[in-house]
């Protein structure tokens, strides 16, 4: 009955063998992603995983701040970003000191050797997005992005 539509008894929907997987939202998503993770570990510097470069080219943008702060802004909750973080401190990339702004607090910032490696994954990254944005036209890649903005 390949291609026909059937009825479920048990539940009164509809099963439409019509669906197609590869036209799906989750699963296009997916796939382009890891895509681009694939590019990403191919010719990312320093090892660096898309979490720890996030961190790195937030505190780059705006500069030290709570560890909290930092897992917000890059959309990591507070067991994932103080993870990221200790690595980035192991790797010598970031330190925390005490926040000014709330001294209950330890603000991360990035170390001397943290600021050059962020300036040169940041040139990386820029050549990843290139090569992942490769088979789009200029005005496909700001329609796709404007769009995918929307989505978060």
């Amino acid at each position: 009955m390949a291609g026909r539509r059937r009825s479920n008894d048990t539940t009164g929907t509809t099963s439409d063998e019509s669906y197609r997987l590869s036209e799906q939202i989750g699963f296009i998503l997916r796939v382009a992603s890891q895509r681009h993770t694939a590019l990403f570990a191919a010719d990312m510097i320093e090892g660096l995983t898309p979490p720890q470069f996030a961190a790195l080219a937030k505190l780059l943008e705006v500069g030290p701040c709570s560890q909290n702060r930092l897992g917000r802004l890059i959309f990591l909750d507070a067991a994932t970003i103080k993870g990221v973080v200790d690595r980035l401190i192991g790797r010598g990339f970031v330190l925390t000191a005490e926040d000014p702004l709330d001294k209950r607090r330890r603000a991360v910032g990035l170390t001397e050797r943290g600021h050059a490696v962020t300036q040169a994954a940041i040139t990386a990254a820029s050549r990843i997005n290139e090569r992942t944005l490769e088979p789009l036209s200029s005005e496909e890649r700001s329609h796709l992005l404007d769009l995918l903005k929307k989505l978060t």
